[in-house]
């Protein structure tokens, strides 16, 4: 077969509903199962349910990334409230997400456009910049994954400035504002201390996997420029060569991550549905077994990791 592939030899791997709400129904009973141990006085339930709410809450990001795709259910209004409900339960306003990420596909390769890459464009940093960056990202602190959180999907400035359309503008501040106002709801009703108990250490552990996996997708890998001049997107098909995939055993991989970490296949191929990745037999250059990439990143000061690149750094990461 041809390499690369297009669209019709695809044409086979659509999504369907049987697979989107069984991979929900999962992380339904999963969320469930953990927060009912987390309900427990047995320290030991209470510790096994933050670990398991916290693979739950990292397969809640991935369902919300499918959804924001319209690649979990054939049926598409089910993508509306997967991702709604999901966004709820990871941090991320899903309005906010199906657009940013819908221009992060589109700007993928140009560092200064795509909007969840531009505060990484090379610049000098402070000492106190210096200094949190590599201290959060050395002792696991996942900097990260809150501020990649707060910077794309609820700066609401920001967010006018990237789409000027009125109608879309309602959209994501009604969606920030109506979040905002249920997880207040929530401490308000529950109390705020009793919701720390319950999931708290569950949401913790699920930023610190997150932190790594979002980092290793576009982070150290050259990226160009646009300097502000006007520039033509990369076709997806084009983008592997600005991304990086991740190798997990199969049944995190394929079970809980729906493929998230196969980042090259899904930049070009983004309208296959992330359970179906692993039937796209091809290759790709930048694949490294998660494990080897964590140990090897961890081990580069998190300033470096984050506002340079391979070829600036000499370091093969």
């Amino acid at each position: 077969m041809r390499w690369p592939l297009g669209a019709r030899d695809l044409v086979h791997l659509r999504p369907r509903d049987g697979a989107g709400l069984a991979f929900c129904g999962v992380c339904v009973a999963l969320t469930g199962v953990s927060v009912f141990l987390a309900s427990r006085d047995s320290v030991t339930a209470w510790l096994a349910g933050q670990v398991l709410l916290g693979v739950a809450l990292v397969q809640w990001f991935a369902l919300l990334h499918e959804a924001g795709h319209d690649t979990l259910f054939r049926t598409r209004w089910l993508h509306k409230v997967v991702g709604h409900v999901a966004g709820f339960l990871v941090g991320i306003p899903f309005e906010s997400w199906k657009r940013v990420h819908a221009l992060h596909h589109k700007w993928t390769g140009w560092q200064d456009i795509d909007p969840t890459t531009v505060a990484l464009v090379p610049r000098p940093l402070g000492r106190g910049e210096r200094v949190l960056v590599d201290v959060c990202w050395k002792t696991w602190i996942p900097l990260f994954s809150v501020l990649y959180r707060l910077g794309n999907f609820w700066a609401v400035t920001r967010l006018w400035r990237l789409f000027p359309r009125p109608t879309v503008r309602r959209r994501l501040v009604t969606n920030v504002a109506c979040q905002l106002a249920v997880y207040a709801a929530v401490a308000s009703l529950v109390g705020l201390g009793t919701v720390v108990r319950l999931v708290g250490l569950g949401v913790l552990l699920s930023l610190v996997f997150e932190d790594p996996l979002l980092l290793s997708q576009h982070t150290h890998i050259p990226l160009n420029q646009s300097g502000g001049r006007p520039v033509a997107p990369y076709p997806a098909v084009d983008q592997a060569v600005f991304t990086r995939s991740l190798s997990f055993p199969r049944w995190v991989s394929a079970g809980v991550l729906l493929n998230l970490g196969a980042h090259e296949l899904h930049h070009m191929y983004p309208f296959v549905p992330g359970y179906d990745l692993g039937r796209i037999a091809c290759p790709t250059g930048n694949d490294v077994p998660w494990w080897q990439w964590v140990r090897a990143a961890k081990g580069v000061p998190g300033r470096i990791l984050l506002f340079q690149n391979r070829t600036q750094s000499g370091l093969d990461i």
